[in-house]
């Protein structure tokens, strides 16, 4: 089964010293018997607004002990802190499906992405971003969802709106067997506990598994999905959760600061090894 590991940059530099590239290594609980697909998105982002909107998460240096994480911007923009979240996945968990897609500010918000392999049933499909780039002077709006989920692919889904001036975005997904026993997933969003024009720092929201069992709590992935937030002060968001039990826990969505968070929203995979 999967492992999740996370890269914070505050464990290489504070946020009053940051740098446009921050990488460490991540070791492995336990070595892999070969390299392991590592899908990987954001779960927390601290940008300055005066300047372009630009992050990216990316590793390299892979091996099966380890990997080199990076958080990372560009140009002019000032990216003070990041956690960058991986979703390892062993040679052998072959009935996860992994895979990216960038979009450019020309291409279209939609595209077909077909499975190597088809499954049996339209599978469960979870999808996050890891890379954006948004013009600084007008909303920051971005969000990634997958639509027409059948046993042979699915539509991805790239999409910004309102005045928002998109130059790009890269979107990670991770497909499994929907009949998979000991594993749960979903997609929150802040507009599930309050109207997106009332907007507030702190909200969260106690989930349950429904019919999913778990012998033991079970470990979590959490990486963001989406975003709505007023250009007027920095990029503050951070995803993550707490209270997990074998029946269900809490997601948070969070700004701090004089962020204007509007609305937010994160995938969910929740799993027994």
């Amino acid at each position: 089964m999967p492992t999740v590991l996370e890269f914070d940059s505050r464990t290489v530099h504070p946020p009053a010293n940051p740098a446009t590239d921050t990488k460490g290594t991540v070791n492995f609980p336990k070595a892999f018997v070969a390299n392991p697909r590592l899908p990987h998105g954001f779960r927390e982002l601290d940008i300055d607004k005066n300047s372009n909107i630009r992050a990216k998460s990316t590793i390299e240096s892979l091996t099966k002990n380890s990997v080199e994480c990076h958080v990372s911007t560009w140009s002019n923009t000032t990216l003070y802190s990041s956690i960058e979240t991986v979703f390892a996945l062993a040679p052998a968990n072959v009935e996860f499906q992994t895979g990216e897609v960038m979009r450019n500010a020309n291409d279209p918000a939609s595209v077909r992405v077909n499975f190597a392999r088809p499954y049996p049933t339209p599978p469960k499909v979870v999808t996050f971003f890891n890379y954006l780039d948004l013009d600084q002077n007008h909303g920051w709006r971005l969000k990634i969802t997958p639509a027409e989920i059948d046993e042979k692919g699915f539509t991805l889904k790239i999409e910004t709106w309102g005045e928002t001036v998109f130059f790009g975005a890269q979107a990670a997904w991770i497909a499994y067997p929907e009949d998979r026993k000991h594993i749960f997933s979903a997609s929150v969003n802040v507009q599930d506990v309050r109207d997106w024009q009332k907007p507030q720092l702190q909200q969260s929201k106690a989930i349950s598994f429904g019919d999913v069992e778990f012998w033991k709590n079970p470990e979590v992935f959490i990486a963001l999905n989406a975003l709505d937030i007023n250009k007027q002060a920095n990029l503050r968001l951070r995803a993550y959760v707490d209270g997990v039990s074998k029946t269900g826990l809490t997601w948070h969505i969070d700004g701090w600061s004089d962020t204007v968070l509007n609305s937010a929203g994160a995938s969910i995979i929740a799993f027994n090894n």
